[in-house]
């Protein structure tokens, strides 16, 4: 992505907070572009892959507990990338583990940032089409479902809070516009 610096915050000290598995957490100092100074509290995240898997007029969804909001949710496939991973290998390897459908035929939609007030998380959303079906092996500590969903099914569980994650709520936008127009 391309680097603007307007309004720069220039980084005068950086004080670790926690070093986890997936998430570190620190707080800067930066000097503010009026002189000033203010704190910031960062996380930082390896990024992450989604894909949007369809196979003929459906989306393949995984449903799996999300601690965080205390329910389950319906969302597409994903995961965050291993240390130098290249993000299509991730989306494919996530792809798999996750549905058990593999495809030769993927490309990336958009890579976005989840939430640049606070975290430097970057997700690299993919498309995969032409699925072919094996076995799923999702990490030891997952628990999910696999489903085919529509489109109609997918608005409606977005209207019914069962999809609710802004990356999930952006392929069922992306794959409504695809339906549409056939680009993405």
């Amino acid at each position: 992505m391309t680097q603007h610096k307007k309004f720069e915050e220039v980084t005068v000290s950086s004080k670790p907070i926690y070093e986890g598995r997936i998430i570190s957490l620190q707080v800067d100092t930066v000097k503010l572009p009026n002189g000033e100074t203010a704190s910031r509290e960062i996380v930082k995240h390896p990024g992450a892959v989604a894909v949007i898997p369809l196979i003929g007029d459906k989306m393949i969804v995984v449903e799996q507990y999300r601690k965080p909001l205390e329910k389950s949710q319906v969302e597409i496939p994903a995961g965050k990338l291993d240390q130098g991973e290249e993000p299509l290998k991730a989306a494919l390897r996530e792809l798999e583990e996750e549905t058990g459908y593999r495809t030769a035929n993927i490309r990336l939609v958009s890579s976005f940032y989840t939430s640049p007030g606070f975290a430097d998380e970057i997700i690299h959303l993919y498309i995969a089409e032409d699925l072919v079906k094996g076995d799923a092996n999702p990490d030891e500590d997952e628990f999910l479902e696999c489903e085919a969903i529509t489109l109609e099914e997918a608005q409606q569980y977005m209207r019914d809070g069962r999809i609710s994650d802004a990356k999930t709520i952006m392929a069922v936008y992306a794959w409504q516009l695809y339906k549409l127009t056939g680009k993405i």
